[in-house]
């Protein structure tokens, strides 16, 4: 991967996967919302190797900006190889279930905004015939639960606008990768009781890694939610909603 633009570039998941691709001396566009800790992870990738780092800071949630963005992306790296999409939220279940602004928010910023910025990525690599697309959904959107529902349901919708994307491309030769992790120890967690299913942010990106390389369709990381979520989506209906998941 030569030319690499990431969206929310200043994700614990997204900084760890750009270094790994800063070792190998990649270009990078990197998009967030505070420029200050852009220009930190920026600084931080070209000491890794990165030949060319430039970055901008908008609020992704702006959907009539992302135009004018991928236009700005395109003109500093002449054509994208991967764009890594990790953009996003933990909404506060609670909260939601009593403001159905928050519940509005949540899915503006988890489906809406990626949705809107995937169907411009979409066409531009639709006409360069190549490239990877790369998206953080998560293990969430496998099956609703009353502890998640709302970013459950962001999620899932997500995940699904990516296989029909993924449908679409295929004959274009372009991979679309659904990345869903499970627990991870990031800021996004840190008011979340740790336990053994969390993992670090490395083995997250390390597992992303591999599966742009491998050009993947979806990966489960760590690799266990595979069979984490295949468990849960198999349990009923009527024995699911009792329980307290």
């Amino acid at each position: 991967m030569k030319n690499i633009l990431i969206l929310g570039a200043t994700s614990a998941i997204a900084q760890e996967t750009a270094k790994l691709f800063a070792a190998e001396g990649a270009n990078f566009f990197l998009v967030a919302r505070h420029p200050d800790r852009l220009a930190a992870v920026a600084q931080d990738l070209k000491v890794r190797g990165a030949a060319k780092v430039e970055t901008q800071a908008i609020d992704l949630n702006r959907l009539e900006q992302h135009a004018t963005l991928l236009q700005s992306a395109t003109k500093a790296l002449g054509s994208f190889d991967l764009v890594l999409m990790a953009h996003g939220t933990l909404p506060d279940q609670h909260a939601c279930e009593q403001d159905v602004a928050k519940t509005m928010e949540a899915i503006q910023t988890n489906t809406l905004g990626p949705i809107s910025l995937l169907t411009h990525i979409a066409n531009l690599f639709e006409s360069q015939q190549h490239g990877c697309l790369a998206v953080i959904s998560s293990v969430a959107g496998d099956r609703g639960r009353q502890s998640n529902y709302v970013y459950g349901m962001a999620k899932g919708g997500l995940s699904i606008f990516l296989q029909g994307l993924r449908n679409r491309l295929h004959r274009s030769g372009i991979q679309v990768l659904t990345i869903k992790p499970g627990f991870v120890d990031t800021p996004m967690t840190q008011h979340l009781p740790k336990n053994a299913l969390f993992a670090s942010p490395q083995q997250v990106a390390q597992g992303i890694y591999r599966a742009i390389v491998k050009g993947k369709d979806i990966v489960y990381v760590p690799s266990y939610w595979r069979w984490i979520t295949w468990v849960v989506k198999s349990i009923p209906e009527g024995i699911f909603k009792r329980l307290s998941l």
